[in-house]
This record gives structure tokens, sequence and C-alpha cells, in this order.
């Protein structure tokens, strides 16, 4: 079976457990905005290290799909939930193998 997710945008950062509700109903929004306009958003899933710190995978089907998708990292929606992060970093690389 071959996967349709061809590159993965990595996101680690920090949220207050005080704003985690509301940074989690923020972050739904901007996924939802993402997906409606660019169905190329595959997948997304966000871990609770042990730490406390979150990483949040990001799965694509191409660059091109994250680069036509990216203005709306800069919209209200995401504006209003990156506001809630600390301590964020980001990077994106191609999957290789998916077993």
């Amino acid at each position: 079976m071959q996967s349709t997710v061809a590159v993965v945008r990595v996101h680690t950062y920090v949220v207050e457990p005080k704003n985690l509700a509301e940074f989690l109903t923020r972050r739904t929004a901007v996924i939802d905005l993402i997906r409606a306009a660019h169905p190329g958003l595959v997948a997304t899933r966000l871990i609770r290290l042990e730490d406390g710190s979150y990483t949040d995978l990001w799965s694509w089907e191409s660059m091109p799909a994250i680069a036509a998708a990216f203005p709306l990292a800069q919209s209200p929606e995401a504006t209003a939930a990156w506001s809630l992060m600390s301590n964020s970093s980001a990077s994106t690389g191609e999957l290789i193998t998916d077993h």
C-alpha cells in the first residue's frame, strides 16, 4: 500500500496548561480552515511529550500543497491559535518510509 503522504511538517512548542482547552479549539479551527481550502493536508497528530511540550505533525501530499496553504498560517484564526504557544519551532521533511 502506497502512502498519500509525501511531506511532514513538524512543529514543537509549549502551551500553558491553563490555555490548553482554548488552544485545542483554535488549532481545530485552523485545521478546518486549511482543509476547506487545501485538501492536500492529509492528517494532523498532536503529541504531548513527557516534559509537557508538544510535537504537532502535519502530513501533506506534497511541497506544493504546503506552499499553497502557507498563507493561511498567517490568517486571524492561525494567529489566535499560535498566540497561545511559546518556545515554538518548525521543520519540514520528506517522508522516506512509512511502514
